[in-house]
This record gives structure tokens, sequence and C-alpha cells, in this order.
């Protein structure tokens, strides 16, 4: 009996390998298009798709997989790693012009499993210390920066190349951490609250500082939203039959909001246009979003308030709802830089998953099985361009099957229910992180993928990725045409 399984089990893994391989030729040859010499990279290279109609450069990728084996790697086109940093934190990871890079670090006094990391620091070419700071709040075994998902240097304001940017090198750098609040007009318990403040290149605090929970009624919650943050702030109850899911978001009692990235607005149209009608969308400005309340907002750098938003409520009766569609759990919201394609819209990567408070405390009230990237009008709210590709909405075998099997392709079931980003490149594509699939992928705006890279084996996910010009990069190893041409 034992003897007729172990023939059974060889012979259904020789069958599995036997598919796999040949649904990798297939792959190479209807993916692969020879203009420009381009090709189709072996699958262990990461590289699948890569196609004329890309924009060449680097591409910086964050892959989270514990404190130990997390990483930045700087990839070519083809996959080629040309440079990586170890034992760092990539929450996020941003490359600055001169080709270093600034990330978080995680040591024995971070504390990850509770969204923080103590340092915030800059790596040169080689891994060395440029600079770091970690001096801003008691917490654990000393001072910490308490800083999670997002980081902006002075004269980048969203963290990635545009045009004419003045950037400053030594700079101040805006930080989103986290601060533990007690306010009762939210809630009795203890809040883990977002904080965003700003230090200068000798870590000395600017004097700009704002808490979230000191804005909670200019959010737009309804009575029935408020009711449920009082008694159960955080999502950490989901539905029996979306658990599976939204436990990959890592939801926990008293993370209220989750906010996970903060940006200026930058030079934009907008304020160029009319300073004054237009006046909150001035560059100093800064825009957030909230995974767990579905809301983007922007924030008066001067005054703190909120002067603009969409959600949380994206109902049929609302302009959100009728333009823009529900959003649930939304990423890497921010305004696209001036000098690129788009200029002036926002782009968020709208994640799915589980979010939104509704009448059950504790659980969320929206639940959605696939992703989508979009840019719409801050002004009209019109949606300007879309990506998504859905495959199934139901939770069940054919969700598995597309999830778990199909990872690349036409039949790819476009998803990622947590952390993830979206970049606007000088051509107008878009680069995509799909960070629960480990996936990093370029389309253009007729949607079609030209460059495609995907670590199959490797555990742990991708947190964002971003393609850097060649001139950032230390001697162009690869010989791109720079950007700035």
């Amino acid at each position: 009996m034992k003897k007729t399984l172990l023939i059974l089990v060889i012979i259904g893994i020789i069958g599995i390998n036997t598919i796999y391989c040949q649904a990798t030729i297939r792959n190479e040859k209807s993916c692969t298009k020879t203009e420009k010499n381009y090709t189709l990279q072996k699958i262990s290279e990461g590289v699948r798709i890569y196609n004329e109609g890309c924009f060449e450069g680097y591409t910086l990728i964050g892959t989270m997989n514990g404190p130990d084996f997390s990483d930045v790697k700087l990839v070519n086109m083809r996959g080629k790693t040309v440079n990586k940093w170890n034992n760092i934190f990539p929450f996020p990871a941003k490359m600055l012009p001169d080709g270093e890079i600034l990330v978080g670090k995680h040591t024995e006094s971070s504390t990850h499993n509770e969204g923080d990391i103590k340092e915030v620091t800059q790596l040169d070419w080689n891994g060395n210390v440029i600079w770091n700071f970690s001096d801003m709040f008691e917490y654990g075994n000393g001072k910490s920066a308490r800083q999670h998902h997002d980081f902006q240097r002075q004269g980048n304001p969203v963290g990635y190349y545009s045009p004419g940017q003045e950037f400053i090198p030594k700079g101040n750098t805006l930080i989103l951490g986290h601060v533990d609040v007690n306010n009762s007009e939210i809630t009795n318990n203890i809040l883990q609250d977002d904080v965003i403040y700003e230090v200068d290149w000798e870590g000395n605090p600017t004097g700009f500082i704002w808490y979230a929970n000191e804005h909670f009624d200019e959010f737009g919650f309804s009575k029935v939203a408020k009711d449920s943050i009082y008694k159960h702030p955080g999502l950490s109850r989901p539905n029996v039959w979306w658990w599976w899911i939204a436990n990959l978001q890592g939801f926990k009692d008293n993370d209220w909001l989750h906010i996970n990235s903060v940006s200026r607005l930058g030079k934009n149209k907008w304020f160029d246009e009319d300073p004054i009608n237009y006046s909150i969308f001035n560059p100093n400005n800064l825009i957030i979003d909230s995974r767990h309340a579905n809301f983007i907002v922007i924030i008066d750098y001067e005054t703190g308030s909120i002067v603009w938003k969409v959600g949380p409520d994206y109902s049929s009766n609302t302009p959100e709802g009728q333009k823009i569609g529900q959003i649930v759990g939304p990423h890497n919201a921010h305004m696209i830089p001036q000098g690129l394609p788009g200029e002036g819209n926002i782009l968020v990567f709208d994640n799915g998953g589980a979010a939104g408070y509704g009448s059950v405390p504790g659980q969320p009230n929206k639940y959605r099985n696939f992703s989508r990237v979009i840019e719409f009008n801050p002004v009209t709210l019109d949606v300007v361009w879309e990506y998504q590709n859905k495959k199934t909405e139901k939770i069940g075998l054919s969700f598995l099957f597309y999830s778990e099997l199909i990872k690349w392709g036409k039949n790819h079931h476009f998803y990622s229910p947590y952390v993830s980003s979206a970049q606007r490149l000088p051509n107008g594509n878009t680069i995509i992180t799909e960070g629960y699939a480990k996936r990093v992928f370029e389309v253009n705006f007729e949607n079609e993928i030209v460059w495609d890279y995907f670590r199959f084996r490797n555990k742990g996910i991708f947190y964002r990725a971003y393609r850097v010009p060649p001139e950032w990069v230390s001697n162009n190893p690869s010989g791109y045409d720079l950007w700035e041409k």
C-alpha cells in the first residue's frame, strides 16, 4: 500500500513538473517580442515580459520577509540584480538622486510586530550609514521613530522621479509614525494613533506634528461608524467567510485608522492656475489615506485641518460613489507630480480585501476580492484611467484557482489585499506593485503589460517598488538612456 502511494506521488510530481515546463515554453513563445532585442528572461530571474513600449530604467524593490530576511534589490530591465542592501526593513525603501536609499532599519528594539520601525536611515551604494533618525518617542527600550508605512525627503514630494524636482540633499524628512493616545470622545480604549511629524537633517523637529485623533470629526464618519469605533476601534473581527483574506491585512485591536501613506502634493497645475480658488492644493499640503476607514484626505500643512476628502462613504447618493465607486483598503494615494502625464490627478492602489466601519463593531462592512489602480481628477472626481484584471468575485475554489495557481498573464486574478503601490512614469506608463503576489509590472495607458517581474519561489511580500532613472544609479551599468535627455 505504502509503495503504491509512493509511486502515485512520484507520478504526480513528474506530471506537475511536465505541465509546468510545457507551460513555461508556451509562455516564452507567446509572450516574447524581439523588437530592440528585447527577450523574455528565465522565470528564475524574475522577468517574464520585456516588450518595446516599456520605459527603461532600474527598479528598486523592497521585500518584507521578517526581520532577518528582508532586503532591498535594485534590478535592471532583464531582472538582473545590480545592487542589494541587506538587514534592513523596506517599509518602504526609496532611492535618492545620488544613488543612496532611504529606508527603515530593523533592530533588536524595533517592534515591527506592532507596526513600528525604530530607525529611519539613509544608506549609500555600499550600505554605509549616511544619516539615521530614531530620537522621537520614548518607546520600548529607548527612543524610537515609531515609523511605519511611509516617509518623504524634502524636494521629492511623492518619493519617485518627476522632471525638474528640486531635490535637497540634506533636507527635512517627513515621517509617518505611531503614538498611543487616550481620547474618550472616540473610545475608552487606548488608541494606536497615526502621527505625522517632520525633522531636519540634524534630527531636530521642525515644529510640524499632526495627530489623526484630533481630527476625528473631520473624517466624515457617520453616527453608525462612530458608534462602531467607540465600541471596538480596529477591524479585528472580520466576517468568518472573509477571515482568511482579512487576516492577511494584519487587523488588530485599537489600530483604528491604519494610515499607510503620506506625501506632499508638490507643485501642481491646480494651484498654479488659481492659488485662491484652489488653495486646498497648496504644494505644501499633505495627502494621506486610511486602509481601515476607506478615505483619502488632504491636510492643510499650516493649520492641520482636513480641506479635501473622498470617502469614507461611497454610497450611490454621493459624488464619490457615483464617479469613483467603492474604494476598499486603499494604499499609496498621491497626486501625480508636475511634469508627468496625468499631473494633478490622484493615483491610488485600491486594494479590495476587507475594510470600513459599519453596524457591527470590530467587523469590516465592505469586502471585495479584487484590486484596481485608479487615477481620478480631484476636482471633478471623474476617473481618468483604471487598471484591473478581475477573474472571479467568488470566494471558493475558483478564487483559489486564480489566486494560487495562475500567477501572471491574461488569466491572472489581479489582487493584493494589503500593501502595494503605483507610480506614473514619464512616458505615461504605470508601474504597479502587486505586493501579495510578489509581482511588479508595467502597463501602458491601454492596459497592455509591457514589463513583468515576479519572484516565484521567494517567501514574503513586495511592499513597494519604484522605477528609478539611470542617472540615479552608480555608473548606469546597463547603459540605459538618461531620462533627463
